[in-house]
């Protein structure tokens, strides 16, 4: 530290003052005024500075106290299917600055889709001794005895909150405005099996189509299955499909990796976006306003559900007798790009349509 240490403080000083003053993260100064048993991986140096400040300027953590009758540890764990940029980014961003705001470390492993993992990795960091667990994208398959916060988790489970999106209402949006475009015939992209917000997401959008008034044709609905986090994931099957028909004109898709991997494929079969086949995505990446074409897309506020999981874990945590909502829902936001179009009616121009386009 440079130069002399301030005067004690009259009151209690914060865990966030205190690492301020220090220049160090509060997760650290976390670690070393709780013993928490991950402390030896701090240089010795490092811990006696944190503790000597902690003595001089009177900061006197509640956390210990606390500490020392549930035996928490300041460690959470997160399991992702996977790490690649995206939608993962966006929300592991928001988490990782909310648990180092309230001093907590965390463990992220990521199962790939691998359903022995998804079993597993709950069991092998309880071994470690977390304090708790988030999920993104991920089933929890059994109870487990701490709180638990799952980003587009759906399973009503003893002691789980779930942090979910407006399905019905993202269903509606990107249905009407591709009816309002004009598309009648379009095709559907499903997502994995292992990914928690598939199911339901199809579920919402076959029974909106209805709805809106649009036929579903299972000829034209497309199953992902290959665990590739890379516009892989959308390609092939798009080609595929189109390999067998051209009957449609517009493809909503499971997210926008997805759709991004479509466009390359509609481009290799000799067609075009928007102009033979409009394209929807979901989630809005950050990449998707800069595709050419950039991407009309079904918005997620990842970055806010992120937020919102990772200060909840953390209240539960430390507030363990507390009641607490199962379900949090947020609502989605339809963004218009130059991935959709109306459908070219015969005797007009399509230039004359004013058709809205959004960064």
């Amino acid at each position: 530290m440079d130069g002399p240490l301030p005067k004690p403080a009259a009151a209690p000083i914060s865990l966030k003052q205190l690492a301020d003053y220090l220049k160090l993260s509060p997760a650290t100064v976390s670690l070393v005024v709780n013993n928490a048993p991950h402390v030896r991986t701090i240089a010795k140096a490092t811990r006696a500075r944190v503790l000597e400040a902690a003595k001089e300027l009177n900061y006197r953590p509640n956390s210990l106290a606390r500490s020392l009758r549930t035996r928490q540890t300041f460690t959470v764990g997160v399991i992702v299917p996977e790490l690649s940029e995206g939608y993962f980014t966006l929300i592991m961003n928001a988490v990782e600055s909310s648990f180092l705001q309230a001093g907590y470390l965390h463990f992220v492993v990521s199962h790939q889709g691998q359903s022995d993992l998804i079993d597993e990795y709950p069991k092998l960091l309880l071994n470690r001794f977390v304090d708790g667990l988030l999920l993104v994208n991920t089933e929890l398959r059994q109870a487990v005895n701490v709180p638990v916060v799952s980003i587009s988790g759906h399973n009503r489970m003893h002691g789980v909150t779930n942090i979910v999106l407006n399905h019905d209402r993202s269903a509606l949006l990107a249905l009407q405005h591709l009816y309002d475009l004009g598309h009648r015939r379009i095709a559907f992209m499903r997502g994995q099996r292992h990914a928690s917000d598939a199911q339901f997401r199809w579920e919402s959008t076959m029974r909106l189509a209805k709805e809106v008034g649009i036929e579903v044709h299972p000829e034209l609905c497309i199953f992902l299955e290959a665990n590739s986090w890379s516009p892989e994931l959308g390609y092939l099957p798009t080609k595929q499909l189109l390999s067998r028909t051209h009957s449609f004109t517009a493809l909503f898709c499971f997210n926008d990796t997805a759709a991004l991997g479509a466009i390359r494929a509609i481009a290799d079969s000799g067609l075009s976006c928007p102009e033979d086949i409009s394209v929807v995505g979901f989630d809005d990446i950050s990449v998707a306003a800069y595709h050419l074409p950039s991407l009309t897309t079904v918005r997620q506020p990842l970055r806010q559900m992120g937020d919102m999981a990772a200060q909840l874990l953390v209240k539960r945590i430390q507030n363990p007798n507390e009641t607490y909502t199962d379900a949090i829902h947020f609502e989605p936001e339809l963004i218009v790009r130059e991935s959709t179009r109306a459908v070219p009616v015969e005797g007009s121009s399509l230039e004359s349509l004013d058709i809205p386009s959004t960064l």
